[in-house]
């Protein structure tokens, strides 16, 4: 009876707040404050740059799933359209990369005449300002064309599209700025490059030692109130060729011109690169790469105030100013080379396996190569359903910092993948280097989308779940908030009202957690139909069972979670499987759930799956307090591992996609560069490959007649000669025959060189 009694005070006493605030919330409150990690103002910053979308939804573990359907899907206008089909087809068509990286080093002068004729570096500016104004889904859809060609010419259109002086213009400079360098930028006579590395400010940009000092000097014959700049940068996109440089640097005020702080912080101004004191034009050579990259310097270089993005209002705002930025533009064009360089390298290694023959076969008739294939089929299917669906979010208007790092990160991964496989395939002629070498090259510049616009090694520990535990969590945000409030009576009620709604979403968790694990969640409310509703099942499952360990994590290693980066990282992966997999879901549904792509969704959705359970799975190892989280491991997973790799009999169907001719094949690497010119590389792989499978029915009839005793083997001239002798075929065909070995034999040379052309 008396305990029943304490229950019954307990759960009034939970009920009434001035009670539960003393004795429940207050020392939790007390140890909170005391336990919370210092951040920076750049974290701050950073954290708090753009905003969520699906993301948030999945950290709920109970996602909305209209919110995911009512997204329209990506769409060109007819004028974006028309851009691709032209201007953008006729730039591919102009491109030789081997001449390119091999030869010149830089771009043909008209090339970067043809860019800038036809604005290319102005696809985000507006039409009033001279430029294209085309959306971010054509923006993508451009550079992943251009991809699939040149990557070095890929880099030079996109960096004046991605984080630079336009997108910082466009977001913070003044109506004078935008007036006088929007039109010239997106015209080209202005060659835009944006500043922010140097030698000990990599990926902490806190740690830059490049300086602006407040004072008065003579500018252009009067005294004026400005910045004198030193600074020392390195790894700059297009700097070498810049007329004009955005640059990021600390700015401070010992004078107190501007008033009473020193240290104003971070700031970004647009310079001329003639300005005095100003050394550049000097290159880095970025694995053989020909886009224009290289290190630059300022002595003493004075610049007016007005000259930072957005005036003397804009002081201090730069780092603000570039993650903003950079929650749009890093899930744009990175993401879209990515991609291009997928599709590229899938549709012409599974040509390739089809016309290369080994053992009297095509080599993609080897299991160990079909494997290969189906993963890369599947792999591009993956990336290009996150391109697309993310790209359809950025166009609604959304914001979202997570999802450009997660799609960074892993669509950069699923190149480098891709690419090596494509490799492997190709074998010797993927390792000489030369013009008739499609791969060698792209294979080269794996390491620069990795590396840039944020390590991939710190996207994934520190940046996607650090951010998306804060910015995507229903609860923590406003936690960290109230607790960080000076009237800390106000935030004890703050975080009291907060706290007890965390606590009642943790447990509906937990019930609901349990109840998928014996389930397998097949009693969830889902949409779908017979090929997707299992998989949205699935989702909600390991949504709930991510979004019930994440707030185990936070609860039992607090503010020390920052440092786990291992636990990161995992989670980062499964919040990443997460999104992936629903966008295949979305994509496969937005092109009209095609029957002949159901292999590509099973292997991409199975794939998602099994390395999001795997991930989470592998963090229960790394949990403080063992036996409250084998207990909740035990909730969650009952019966075990329930989600397997993509299966066996998925991997010949993925394969043969790739190695015949059809609309899915089209369709998997819809928006790529394709010719069919048989004095292109890639153009007599493609004509290879269509010769062969034309060929296909007639090498059937020789092997049948071979295999009965009809025909006796010997060279491919004296067998067609032979069969067409005794009627086997007939002349039509015996001429499809030397068309397919001929172009077959174009197709798989390999290049050589006197050693004076090296």
């Amino acid at each position: 009876m008396s305990k029943l009694l304490y229950i019954l005070i307990g759960a009034i006493g939970i009920r009434l707040p001035p009670v539960r605030r003393k004795l429940l919330t207050a020392p939790l409150f007390n140890k909170m404050c005391k336990a919370m990690p210092k951040m920076s103002q750049t974290e701050r910053e950073a954290l708090e740059a753009g905003d969520t979308w699906w993301d948030a939804e999945l950290f709920t573990g109970k996602p909305d799933w209209q919110k995911l359907q009512d997204l329209p899907p990506a769409r060109l206008s007819d004028e974006e359209q028309a851009f691709i089909d032209g201007p953008t087809e006729a730039l591919c068509a102009m491109l030789d990369d081997w001449d390119i990286t091999h030869n010149r080093r830089d771009l043909p002068s008209e090339v970067w005449g043809f860019i800038k004729q036809n604005k290319f570096c102005g696809i985000i500016i507006p039409k009033h300002y001279g430029g294209l104004e085309f959306g971010e889904y054509a923006h993508s859809q451009i550079v992943m064309k251009i991809s699939s060609r040149s990557a070095s010419a890929a880099v030079t259109v996109m960096v004046p599209n991605s984080l630079g002086p336009a997108k910082l213009l466009l977001a913070y400079g003044s109506e004078q700025q935008k007036n006088h360098y929007l039109p010239r930028l997106a015209a080209g006579s202005e060659i835009p490059a944006f500043a922010l590395t140097g030698p000990q400010a990599g990926s902490d940009a806190g740690a830059m030692l490049d300086t602006g000092v407040l004072c008065y000097a003579e500018f252009e014959g009067k005294e004026q109130l400005g910045i004198r700049l030193n600074w020392e940068k390195r790894y700059i996109t297009l700097g070498p060729v810049a007329t004009v440089l955005g640059l990021a640097f600390k700015l401070f005020d010992p004078e107190h011109l501007l008033g009473e702080q020193e240290e104003l912080g971070i700031t970004v101004a647009l310079i001329p690169t003639d300005t005095a004191g100003i050394s550049i034009g000097k290159r880095h050579f970025p694995l053989n790469s020909a886009f224009q990259n290289g290190p630059n310097w300022g002595v003493d270089v004075f610049i007016p105030i007005d000259w930072i993005i957005g005036g003397a209002d804009q002081v201090g705002q730069g780092w603000k100013m570039l993650m903003q930025c950079l929650s749009t533009g890093r899930a744009i064009s990175l993401p879209a080379l990515s991609v291009g360089a997928a599709k590229f390298v899938c549709r012409n290694s599974g040509a390739y396996a089809r016309v290369r023959t080994q053992f009297n076969l095509p080599i993609g008739a080897f299991e160990g190569i079909e494997e290969v294939l189906a993963r890369m089929a599947g792999t591009t299917y993956l990336m290009d359903a996150a391109r697309q669906v993310t790209c359809a979010a950025l166009d609604d208007g959304y914001k979202p910092s997570v999802i450009s790092a997660i799609i960074k990160y892993q669509l950069t991964e699923g190149m480098r993948r891709v690419i090596n496989d494509g490799m492997d395939i190709q074998g010797g002629s993927g390792i000489c280097l030369g013009p008739s070498n499609y791969i060698g090259r792209l294979y080269q510049t794996i390491p620069v989308g990795i590396t840039v616009e944020g390590a991939n090694i710190l996207t994934r520990t520190m940046m996607i779940f650090g951010q998306g535990a804060v910015r995507c969590h229903p609860y923590i945000q406003s936690e960290m908030a109230a607790l960080a409030l000076e009237d800390k009576e106000q935030a004890l009620k703050d975080f009291d009202a907060i706290l007890w709604k965390h606590i009642g979403f943790f447990l509906g968790n937990i019930g609901r957690g349990l109840w998928f694990g014996v389930s397998n969640a097949r009693f969830s409310n889902t949409p779908g139909d017979k090929h997707t509703r299992r998989y949205y099942q699935q989702l909600a499952r390991l949504s709930t069972s991510f979004t019930l360990t994440a707030d185990f994590a936070l609860l039992t290693l607090g503010g020390n979670l920052k440092r786990k980066e291992r636990i990161s990282g995992r989670f980062a992966d499964v919040l990443s499987h997460l999104y992936l997999c629903s966008c295949v879901l979305k994509h496969f549904e937005n092109q009209g759930s095609q029957e002949t792509d159901i292999p590509l969704l099973n292997w991409a959705c199975q794939y998602s799956l099994h390395r999001a359970q795997q991930s989470l799975l592998a963090v229960f190892w790394l949990l403080p307090m063992r036996i409250p989280a084998i207990a909740l491991r035990t909730v969650l997973f009952p019966l075990g591992k329930p989600y397997a790799p993509p299966q066996d009999k998925l991997v010949g169907e993925l394969a043969q996609l790739l190695l015949n001719d059809s609309p899915t094949r089209d369709r998997l690497t819809a928006g790529v560069y394709i010719n069919d010119n048989p004095e292109d590389a890639t153009g007599r792989i493609e004509v290879a490959f269509k010769a062969v499978l034309m060929a296909a029915p007639v090498e059937a009839k020789i092997h049948a007649a071979q295999k009965q005793g009809d025909l006796d083997k010997g060279t491919l001239a004296s067998t067609i000669d032979s069969a067409l002798a005794k009627n086997i075929i007939n002349q039509a065909e015996a001429e499809l025959l030397h068309t397919a070995e001929q172009a077959r034999s174009e197709a798989i040379r390999v290049d050589d060189f006197d050693p004076g052309e090296l």
